[in-house]
């Protein structure tokens, strides 16, 4: 019995391993060539693994593109899913500010598929941003309209403010390009960024 549950731990960790690998090379194809042009192929070559060895993982390449599209879902809600309604409000949108500019920064690419995701009408996950999304945001508006009335951070719409939130720290992942044209190469771009971005937002949340 010892042996077979030890077989057992061995495989689940080797599967997590060879899922990992799959995702992280999905990723790469995805956002470099679409979800039209990455091929199953490309997928498997990137990862070091046998065709017939991946799709013992994921039957289908659409199946491969919702899991990489869940797993950066959740890496970027995360930072929203934490912000805590009994703590401090600023230090709580600085926080969240921060850890998105830092996702932005470390996985652009997560953000330039799901952003492409998005520009394509969302099929694939629709049902996703009109449920959990949605109840996510939702969830955090009303803390936020809770702080506002408690007269502790100044008026503002609080969806609209998790959408600007979301525009201007992710506009470094989806139009590197851009910035990179206009900027040039800047080592310390994105810790600029962080401090601006952070100063615009928390200037105009707090009361008067």
């Amino acid at each position: 019995m010892m042996e077979q549950a030890g077989s057992a731990s061995r495989k689940t960790r080797i599967q997590a391993q060879n899922e990992g690998l799959i995702l992280k090379a999905a990723l790469e194809a995805f956002s470099a060539y679409g979800f039209r042009g990455a091929t199953v192929d490309q997928i498997a070559t990137n990862c070091g693994l046998s065709k017939p060895n991946l799709l013992y993982y994921f039957r289908r390449k659409e199946d491969i593109y919702i899991a990489v599209l869940e797993h950066t879902l959740h890496d970027w809600l995360e930072p929203l899913r934490q912000i805590d309604p009994d703590g401090e409000p600023i230090g709580e949108i600085t926080r969240y500010i921060r850890t998105k500019i830092k996702l932005s920064r470390d996985n652009p690419k997560a953000s330039r598929l799901f952003a492409n995701e998005i520009l394509h009408g969302a099929t694939t996950i629709g049902d996703y941003l009109k449920g959990p999304l949605k109840a996510l945001v939702d969830e955090k508006a009303a803390i936020i309209n809770r702080w506002i009335a408690e007269g502790r951070l100044n008026p503002v719409d609080p969806h609209h403010l998790i959408f600007a939130i979301w525009a201007t720290t992710q506009h470094y992942a989806d139009f590197d390009a851009q910035v990179s044209a206009v900027m040039g190469n800047t080592p310390d771009l994105m810790t600029k960024a962080e401090d601006t971005l952070t100063t615009l937002f928390v200037e105009g949340l707090k009361p008067r």
